[in-house]
Protein backbone atom coordinates (compact mmCIF):
# COMPACT_ATOMS: atom_id res chain seq x y z
CA UNK A 1 0.00 0.00 0.00
CA UNK A 2 1.51 3.32 -1.01
CA UNK A 3 -0.78 5.65 0.96
CA UNK A 4 -0.29 6.49 4.64
CA UNK A 5 -2.10 3.81 6.65
CA UNK A 6 -4.22 5.46 9.33
CA UNK A 7 -4.74 2.26 11.34
CA UNK A 8 -1.18 0.93 11.45
CA UNK A 9 -0.60 -1.02 14.67
CA UNK A 10 -4.32 -1.27 15.50
CA UNK A 11 -6.33 -4.48 15.92
CA UNK A 12 -9.96 -4.63 14.81
CA UNK A 13 -12.73 -7.18 15.28
CA UNK A 14 -15.56 -7.15 12.72
CA UNK A 15 -18.53 -9.39 13.55
CA UNK A 16 -20.33 -10.91 10.59
CA UNK A 17 -17.34 -10.18 8.41
CA UNK A 18 -17.69 -12.93 5.82
CA UNK A 19 -19.88 -11.10 3.27
CA UNK A 20 -21.68 -7.91 2.36
CA UNK A 21 -21.00 -4.80 4.42
CA UNK A 22 -18.97 -6.73 7.01
CA UNK A 23 -16.54 -8.11 4.44
CA UNK A 24 -16.12 -4.64 2.91
CA UNK A 25 -15.37 -3.20 6.36
CA UNK A 26 -12.83 -5.94 7.17
CA UNK A 27 -11.00 -5.34 3.86
CA UNK A 28 -11.04 -1.55 4.26
CA UNK A 29 -9.69 -1.61 7.83
CA UNK A 30 -6.96 -4.02 6.70
CA UNK A 31 -6.07 -1.74 3.78
CA UNK A 32 -5.56 1.05 6.35
CA UNK A 33 -3.06 -1.14 8.23
CA UNK A 34 -5.20 -2.74 10.95
CA UNK A 35 -4.88 -6.40 11.83
CA UNK A 36 -8.39 -7.77 11.44
CA UNK A 37 -10.27 -10.57 13.17
CA UNK A 38 -13.64 -11.35 11.63
CA UNK A 39 -16.42 -13.65 12.72
CA UNK A 40 -18.84 -15.76 10.73
CA UNK A 41 -21.74 -17.95 11.75
CA UNK A 42 -22.42 -20.31 8.86
CA UNK A 43 -20.13 -19.47 5.93
CA UNK A 44 -16.55 -20.55 6.67
CA UNK A 45 -15.55 -20.57 3.00
CA UNK A 46 -16.62 -16.96 2.50
CA UNK A 47 -14.88 -15.89 5.71
CA UNK A 48 -11.63 -17.62 4.79
CA UNK A 49 -11.81 -16.07 1.31
CA UNK A 50 -11.92 -12.59 2.92
CA UNK A 51 -8.93 -13.52 5.10
CA UNK A 52 -7.04 -14.83 2.06
CA UNK A 53 -7.75 -11.64 0.08
CA UNK A 54 -6.52 -9.45 2.95
CA UNK A 55 -3.35 -11.52 3.28
CA UNK A 56 -2.72 -11.47 -0.45
CA UNK A 57 -2.77 -7.66 -0.23
CA UNK A 58 -0.14 -7.69 2.50
CA UNK A 59 -2.46 -7.48 5.48
CA UNK A 60 -3.04 -9.73 8.47
CA UNK A 61 -6.41 -11.32 9.25
CA UNK A 62 -8.00 -14.29 11.00
CA UNK A 63 -11.53 -15.72 11.02
CA UNK A 64 -13.39 -17.15 14.01
CA UNK A 65 -16.68 -19.04 14.02
CA UNK A 66 -19.19 -17.55 16.48
CA UNK A 67 -22.96 -17.58 16.75
CA UNK A 68 -23.97 -13.96 17.42
CA UNK A 69 -27.18 -15.18 19.09
CA UNK A 70 -25.13 -16.73 21.91
CA UNK A 71 -23.59 -14.13 24.22
CA UNK A 72 -21.07 -16.62 25.63
CA UNK A 73 -19.75 -17.22 22.09
CA UNK A 74 -19.63 -13.45 21.48
CA UNK A 75 -17.57 -12.96 24.65
CA UNK A 76 -15.22 -15.79 23.66
CA UNK A 77 -14.87 -14.26 20.19
CA UNK A 78 -13.77 -10.90 21.63
CA UNK A 79 -11.22 -12.58 23.90
CA UNK A 80 -9.97 -14.88 21.12
CA UNK A 81 -9.42 -11.90 18.81
CA UNK A 82 -7.57 -9.96 21.51
CA UNK A 83 -5.47 -13.02 22.40
CA UNK A 84 -4.61 -13.79 18.78
CA UNK A 85 -3.25 -10.32 18.02
CA UNK A 86 -2.25 -9.33 21.56
CA UNK A 87 -4.64 -6.39 21.86
CA UNK A 88 -7.97 -4.96 20.70
CA UNK A 89 -8.52 -1.37 19.58
CA UNK A 90 -11.59 -1.38 17.35
CA UNK A 91 -14.85 -3.30 17.71
CA UNK A 92 -17.24 -3.23 14.75
CA UNK A 93 -20.61 -4.78 15.60
CA UNK A 94 -21.88 -5.70 12.16
CA UNK A 95 -23.59 -9.10 12.47
CA UNK A 96 -27.32 -8.70 11.96
CA UNK A 97 -30.55 -10.36 10.92
CA UNK A 98 -33.51 -8.85 9.06
CA UNK A 99 -37.05 -10.16 9.51
CA UNK A 100 -39.93 -8.52 7.66
CA UNK A 101 -43.21 -9.57 9.28
CA UNK A 102 -46.43 -8.03 10.53
CA UNK A 103 -46.76 -8.06 14.33
CA UNK A 104 -49.32 -10.87 14.27
CA UNK A 105 -46.77 -13.17 12.61
CA UNK A 106 -43.83 -12.41 14.90
CA UNK A 107 -43.47 -15.47 17.13
CA UNK A 108 -41.55 -15.32 20.41
CA UNK A 109 -38.81 -17.30 18.68
CA UNK A 110 -38.49 -14.78 15.82
CA UNK A 111 -38.59 -11.88 18.29
CA UNK A 112 -35.89 -13.44 20.46
CA UNK A 113 -33.63 -14.23 17.50
CA UNK A 114 -33.84 -10.65 16.21
CA UNK A 115 -33.03 -9.13 19.60
CA UNK A 116 -30.38 -11.77 20.41
CA UNK A 117 -28.43 -11.08 17.22
CA UNK A 118 -29.12 -7.38 16.59
CA UNK A 119 -29.05 -6.13 20.20
CA UNK A 120 -27.76 -8.59 22.79
CA UNK A 121 -24.73 -9.56 20.66
CA UNK A 122 -23.79 -5.88 20.49
CA UNK A 123 -24.23 -5.57 24.26
CA UNK A 124 -22.23 -8.75 24.96
CA UNK A 125 -19.45 -7.71 22.59
CA UNK A 126 -19.08 -4.27 24.12
CA UNK A 127 -19.26 -5.62 27.69
CA UNK A 128 -16.33 -7.94 26.90
CA UNK A 129 -14.40 -5.46 24.74
CA UNK A 130 -14.48 -2.95 27.62
CA UNK A 131 -11.84 -5.13 29.31
CA UNK A 132 -9.49 -4.72 26.36
CA UNK A 133 -10.07 -1.27 24.82
CA UNK A 134 -7.86 1.58 25.93
CA UNK A 135 -7.41 5.26 25.11
CA UNK A 136 -8.06 5.72 21.39
CA UNK A 137 -10.36 2.70 21.30
CA UNK A 138 -13.34 2.64 18.97
CA UNK A 139 -16.76 1.00 19.18
CA UNK A 140 -18.77 1.18 15.95
CA UNK A 141 -22.11 -0.52 15.45
CA UNK A 142 -23.78 -0.98 12.09
CA UNK A 143 -27.36 0.08 12.68
CA UNK A 144 -29.86 1.04 10.01
CA UNK A 145 -31.62 4.12 8.75
CA UNK A 146 -34.69 2.19 9.98
CA UNK A 147 -33.49 3.18 13.44
CA UNK A 148 -34.99 6.55 12.56
CA UNK A 149 -37.61 5.88 9.95
CA UNK A 150 -39.66 2.85 8.89
CA UNK A 151 -41.02 3.52 5.40
CA UNK A 152 -42.60 0.10 4.85
CA UNK A 153 -44.96 -2.40 6.45
CA UNK A 154 -43.57 -5.26 8.52
CA UNK A 155 -40.43 -3.44 9.58
CA UNK A 156 -41.32 -2.77 13.22
CA UNK A 157 -39.32 -5.59 14.81
CA UNK A 158 -36.17 -4.81 12.82
CA UNK A 159 -36.57 -1.08 13.48
CA UNK A 160 -36.97 -1.69 17.21
CA UNK A 161 -33.63 -3.51 17.33
CA UNK A 162 -31.94 -0.65 15.48
CA UNK A 163 -33.52 1.96 17.76
CA UNK A 164 -32.12 -0.10 20.65
CA UNK A 165 -28.53 0.06 19.43
CA UNK A 166 -28.90 3.82 19.03
CA UNK A 167 -29.86 3.99 22.71
CA UNK A 168 -26.88 1.86 23.71
CA UNK A 169 -24.58 4.00 21.56
CA UNK A 170 -25.64 7.26 23.18
CA UNK A 171 -25.42 5.84 26.69
CA UNK A 172 -22.08 4.13 26.09
CA UNK A 173 -20.62 7.32 24.64
CA UNK A 174 -21.02 8.79 28.15
CA UNK A 175 -19.50 5.72 29.83
CA UNK A 176 -16.50 5.36 27.56
CA UNK A 177 -15.78 9.04 26.78
CA UNK A 178 -13.65 9.67 29.89
CA UNK A 179 -11.50 6.68 28.86
CA UNK A 180 -10.78 8.20 25.43
CA UNK A 181 -12.97 5.65 23.62
CA UNK A 182 -15.57 6.78 21.09
CA UNK A 183 -18.86 4.98 20.44
CA UNK A 184 -20.87 5.57 17.26
CA UNK A 185 -23.52 3.93 15.11
CA UNK A 186 -23.41 3.92 11.30
CA UNK A 187 -26.86 3.68 9.74
CA UNK A 188 -26.92 2.42 6.15
CA UNK A 189 -29.86 2.98 3.87
CA UNK A 190 -30.37 0.63 0.93
CA UNK A 191 -26.99 -0.96 0.17
CA UNK A 192 -26.50 -3.46 -2.65
CA UNK A 193 -25.85 -6.77 -0.84
CA UNK A 194 -27.14 -10.34 -0.92
CA UNK A 195 -29.61 -9.35 1.82
CA UNK A 196 -31.08 -6.44 -0.15
CA UNK A 197 -29.86 -6.48 -3.76
CA UNK A 198 -30.24 -3.42 -5.98
CA UNK A 199 -32.15 -5.71 -8.36
CA UNK A 200 -34.47 -6.92 -5.60
CA UNK A 201 -38.14 -6.40 -4.78
CA UNK A 202 -37.54 -3.39 -2.54
CA UNK A 203 -35.66 -1.28 -5.08
CA UNK A 204 -38.67 0.14 -7.00
CA UNK A 205 -40.17 1.29 -3.68
CA UNK A 206 -36.99 2.67 -2.10
CA UNK A 207 -35.18 4.40 -4.96
CA UNK A 208 -37.81 7.14 -5.57
CA UNK A 209 -37.38 8.20 -1.92
CA UNK A 210 -33.62 8.72 -2.20
CA UNK A 211 -31.85 12.00 -2.96
CA UNK A 212 -29.17 10.01 -4.80
CA UNK A 213 -31.36 7.67 -6.86
CA UNK A 214 -29.39 4.45 -6.58
CA UNK A 215 -28.47 1.81 -4.04
CA UNK A 216 -25.31 2.39 -2.05
CA UNK A 217 -22.19 0.26 -2.41
CA UNK A 218 -20.66 -1.64 0.50
CA UNK A 219 -17.41 0.33 0.26
CA UNK A 220 -19.38 3.55 0.86
CA UNK A 221 -20.32 2.22 4.30
CA UNK A 222 -16.84 0.79 4.92
CA UNK A 223 -15.18 4.12 4.13
CA UNK A 224 -17.16 5.86 6.88
CA UNK A 225 -16.42 3.07 9.36
CA UNK A 226 -12.69 3.40 8.60
CA UNK A 227 -12.88 7.14 9.23
CA UNK A 228 -14.66 6.63 12.56
CA UNK A 229 -12.08 3.96 13.46
CA UNK A 230 -9.18 6.26 12.69
CA UNK A 231 -7.29 9.15 14.27
CA UNK A 232 -9.29 11.95 12.63
CA UNK A 233 -12.60 11.28 14.40
CA UNK A 234 -11.53 11.76 18.01
CA UNK A 235 -14.32 14.27 18.83
CA UNK A 236 -17.17 12.31 17.25
CA UNK A 237 -19.02 10.13 19.75
CA UNK A 238 -22.59 9.20 20.56
CA UNK A 239 -23.44 9.93 16.95
CA UNK A 240 -25.80 8.13 14.57
CA UNK A 241 -24.50 8.81 11.06
CA UNK A 242 -26.58 7.88 8.03
CA UNK A 243 -25.09 6.47 4.84
CA UNK A 244 -28.41 6.45 3.04
CA UNK A 245 -28.28 8.40 -0.21
CA UNK A 246 -30.44 11.08 1.37
CA UNK A 247 -33.32 8.80 2.38
CA UNK A 248 -33.67 10.98 5.48
CA UNK A 249 -33.16 14.29 3.66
Amino acid sequence: MSHHQELQGKVALVTGGSRGIGAAIAKKLASEGAKVALSYSASPDAAHAVVAEIKSNGGDAVAFQANAADSAQVAKLVNDAAAHFGRLDILVNNAGVFELLPVTEVTDEVYNKSFDINVRAVFAGVREAAKHLGDGGRIITIGSVNGQRVPFNGGALYAATKFAVQGFTRGWAREFGPKGITVNVVQPGPIDTDMNPASGDFAPMLIPGLAIPRYGKTHEVADLVAFLAGPNSTYITGAAINVDGGMEA
